[in-house]
């Protein structure tokens, strides 16, 4: 019984702050580029229906993400990645799960994919989120953790797994994200902070 009660002043508060929330409107980029610092040791990014202008089937349209440091714009900070996903079609007909050295990066300092063939149809989009941890830290790498769901051009449901590490022991300060080819039409990216536990 709780019935006798009579504060809950030690009760933890809310663990997820929001910080920021971006609205994309045929952006060519999407950069947060204030609200991560060291208030926080765990950064959540939060994609609601990203919505590509451009069809994979036609030219790749995935989205993509790269990080910086200070004020620096160059967003080219070397990356070691692994990347899976699985995926079933609409039709019930085919089902698969591996491993796709396609969007692995290896000291890459290009924008790390967090998803492949993404469809443009009207009814179509991505939805997901993006962990980066203890980017302030001067002393560690920097590790990032994704896991998006988002329509197939060819009509599967696909769920891709993405994680990896920046490789620098220099403060994170700024996101930036874009598709392999034409505009992010729509969606909304939102950014929460997660106190310590």
């Amino acid at each position: 019984s709780i019935s006798s009660v009579t504060s809950a002043a030690s009760f933890p508060a809310a663990s997820m702050t929001l910080i920021s929330t971006t609205t994309a409107s045929s952006s060519s980029t999407v950069s947060i580029t204030s609200g991560i610092d060291s208030t926080y040791p765990i950064y959540v990014f939060k994609f609601i229906n990203i919505h590509p202008a451009t069809d994979s089937s036609s030219a790749d349209a995935e989205l993509l993400f790269q990080v910086d440091t200070g004020t620096n714009t160059n967003y080219n900070q070397a990356i070691t990645s692994t990347y899976f996903r699985s995926q079933h079609d609409e039709s019930g007909s085919s089902g698969a799960l591996g491993y796709r050295t396609s969007g692995d990066l290896a000291q890459g300092t290009g924008f790390q994919k967090l998803a492949e063939g993404q469809g443009a149809d009207n009814d179509q989009s991505l939805s997901g989120t993006l962990h980066l941890f203890n980017p302030s830290n001067t002393t560690f790498v920097k590790h990032f953790l994704s896991n998006v769901t988002y329509s197939h051009h060819g009509d599967y449901t696909m769920n891709a797994y993405v994680s990896g590490y920046v490789n620098t022991t220099t403060a994170l300060t700024r996101v930036q994200f874009k598709m392999t080819n034409g505009n992010i039409d729509s969606g909304t990216i939102k950014l929460y902070g997660i106190k310590d536990s």
